[in-house]
């Protein structure tokens, strides 16, 4: 199943196409308070559980008070607290409320918000259904005072509890939050927000300071782009996507550009491997890295293209760092390098004479000062002699910096490679402030930069963005601290090369190197907590991740 991550604009056009082919508003309203209420009883038991639900003027609202009712027929005492007047004459979600003789509570009625406090003092459950996705500006006025009210009086109720991990890596419609904000303790009474905790731009990420930050997020027919930006991500939670009848086949949902990658997708996408396969049918790598300075990185990535299934693992490397790593890697096998401390021309010549041994080569990791290294390589890659099997090329790290310094680098590369720069390397091939990158639409600039590029773009950090020339962008479900070491970045690269290798073409190989690469994380991280983890071990942690997936 195809998950979309729709922009605000995108997601209006989808239910309002839904609506015209004869799946009503009031359905998906219905659908989605039912899901609401099941992700709840999934997680914890209601019964006799105390919930209040904030209920807003709109849809939004509609969704709460379905919610609520069943929650209320799974056993749990539900109040709605109405932030504005609704008529049940013309709101049958309102009259289903009322019939059912469950309290309802006008907050124009509650002086001094009085019945507001009492409630958030005894409840167990508080469910924001006030705003939706459309919320632009700032909260003011009423809302503004009943948000301050209701902050003030979770944190007279607030006490710690624990609760198992919200991490799965089995769990397809569920995304982990970054994890460095509940720990193994969640607070009490817990928020669930409907679509996004009020407050939040579903489209920029921005959330209002009178947001209240929720610890699981229902949202429906697919995540929204701010659900994946910062500052807003970090008060979303557990996110969990609901289906609710929305067909995926609809023009305006096909042709929305960004998908979220999911353990189907991951799956679906992993090289087959048969039972009489031998290590030429998995593919040969190349790993050109390392200098007088950077001994590690080639490691690093050779680690990660074997933990990622390649059958063999070529190093080409500085003669200085050859007895160091075949010492740790007596599996892979050593081109003939002349150079001794930084690859030069010498070793470009020599790879261009052996493509044919390689079905991909990853160049960059602590590759160092080698200019004249990669532009002889490029030069001679772009000549006719490299011909039709010229390997899948993988660009890294000090590769990157490399380029970006080069005129009109991009007419130097073959179509189809895959770059995976981290924020600071983006900044410098776009010829951008770090700020501009790090603050600005990182889906919009990967998806331009990968088409304006004719490449494959791995844009790094929480939430990775992966982006094809073709305009489709997929994000990785994954912003998880114990990634931030040294490192991490060229498992990711090996990963990706060792993919390659084995067949997968460059943007799925992408997207499943990156799934590969934050699972693993996620993986080691219910085990070693969210810091301490080695990039060396998160390579490891691959092997786990493709069994858990098959």
């Amino acid at each position: 199943m195809t998950i979309k991550v729709f922009s605000v604009a995108e997601m209006v056009a989808a239910e309002k196409a839904a609506d015209a082919a004869g799946h009503s508003y009031a359905q998906m309203m219905e659908m989605a308070g039912r899901r609401v209420a099941e992700a709840i009883v999934q997680r914890y038991d209601v019964a006799e559980r105390r919930v209040l639900v904030l209920v807003g003027p709109g849809n939004n609202g509609g969704d709460g008070l379905v919610a609520g009712r069943y929650l209320a027929e799974a056993g749990a005492a539900v109040t709605f607290y109405l932030f504005k007047p609704r008529d049940p004459a013309t709101d049958e979600n309102l009259a289903q409320v009322e019939g059912l003789g469950l309290e309802l509570v006008l907050a124009d009625h509650d002086q001094r918000f009085r019945v507001l406090r009492h409630r958030l003092r005894t409840t167990d459950f508080v469910i924001d259904a006030l705003l939706g996705t459309g919320v632009a500006r700032p909260i003011g006025g009423a809302l503004a005072a009943l948000l301050e009210q209701v902050k003030a009086g979770l944190a007279e109720n607030e006490t710690p509890v624990a609760l198992p991990s919200l991490l799965s890596v089995a769990a397809p419609l569920t995304v982990p939050d970054e994890g460095d904000s509940r720990g193994e303790t969640q607070r009490w009474p817990l928020i669930v927000a409907v679509d996004c905790p009020s407050g939040l731009n579903c489209d920029t990420g921005e959330i209002d300071p009178l947001a209240v930050p929720a610890d699981l997020t229902v949202t429906f027919a697919g995540p929204k782009r701010g659900h994946f930006r910062y500052p807003g991500a970090a008060a979303c939670g557990e996110l969990v996507v609901a289906d609710i009848g929305i067909d995926p086949a609809l023009p305006p949902v096909a042709a929305v550009p960004v998908e979220l990658a999911t353990p189907a997708l991951a799956r679906a996408t992993l090289p087959r491997r048969p039972a009489n396969g031998h290590k030429g049918t998995f593919g040969t790598a190349l790993i050109v890295a390392g200098s007088i300075r950077y001994w590690g990185a080639p490691a690093l990535a050779a680690r990660g293209a074997f933990r990622s299934g390649a059958g063999l693992v070529g190093l080409a490397v500085p003669q200085r760092l050859r007895p160091a790593l075949a010492g740790q890697f007596p599996e892979a096998i050593y081109a003939a390098i002349t150079d001794t401390d930084t690859l030069g021309v010498a070793t470009a010549n020599l790879i261009l004479t052996t493509l044919q041994e390689y079905n991909a080569i990853l160049v960059g990791p602590g590759l160092g000062e080698a200019a004249s290294f990669v532009t002889a390589l490029l030069n001679g890659l772009s000549e006719p002699a490299a011909g039709g099997s010229m390997p899948r090329l993988v660009i890294d790290a000090d590769g990157l910096n490399i380029l970006a310094a080069m005129d009109d680098w991009p007419g130097l590369l073959p179509k189809n490679c895959v770059l995976t720069p981290h924020p600071g390397e983006m900044a410098r091939l776009c010829g951008l402030s770090l700020a501009a990158v790090k603050d600005g639409d990182r889906v919009e600039l990967a998806r331009e930069r990968a088409v304006a590029w004719g490449q494959v773009v791995v844009l790094k950090g929480a939430y990775t963005v992966v982006a094809a020339p073709d305009g489709r962008a997929t994000l990785l479900p994954f912003a998880n601290p114990v990634l931030a070491v040294g490192g991490s970045g060229d498992v990711l690269a090996g990963v990706i090369t060792g993919l390659l290798a084995q067949g997968v073409a460059p943007y799925p190989a992408a997207v499943l190197g990156g799934y590969l690469h934050g699972a693993a994380g996620q993986m080691a991280s219910d085990y070693w907590g969210n810091a301490g983890l080695l990039a060396g071990e998160l390579a490891d942690w691959v092997s786990h991740v493709r069994r858990a997936l098959v």
